[in-house]
């Protein structure tokens, strides 16, 4: 992903759009994209922000958190169960989430599932 514009460029295009020049004009004179400077020029007339917002990071996991004690409590009254069948126990509660999410909010909380001495043995490993 590219990095951001410097904000005094955001400046200097948000400047000329203010004083009457279109945001196509903006744009091919300071070598912007047209959506660029029509988004910085919103944005400045709404927020009066021109920074660059934050990229990246994680957006979904704060969803998975706020039910962070049900999906322990489920987890812990029912160890053997598949992230599928835990993602399925939570949808019957009306609480949309993927099996990769999950499986992220675990590694989070420090929780994995290991096979032990008395989980059986593949056939492949018996045979």
């Amino acid at each position: 992903m590219p990095s951001p514009l410097s904000v005094d460029l955001r400046e200097r295009v948000v400047a000329a759009v203010a004083a009457g020049t279109s945001c196509h004009r903006a744009a091919a004179r300071f070598g912007v994209s047209v959506s660029s400077a029509s988004r910085w020029s919103e944005r400045f007339r709404h927020e009066g922000q021109l920074a660059s917002k934050p990229m990246g990071g994680n957006h979904t996991s704060k969803r998975t958190e706020a039910h962070a004690g049900l999906i322990l409590r489920i987890s812990k009254q029912e160890p053997r169960l598949f992230l599928r069948e835990v993602r399925d126990r939570l949808a019957e509660q009306g609480i949309q989430t993927s099996m990769s999410g999950l499986s992220r909010f675990f590694a989070r909380h420090g929780i994995s599932w290991k096979k032990g001495r008395r989980t059986q043995l593949s056939r492949s490993v018996r045979t």
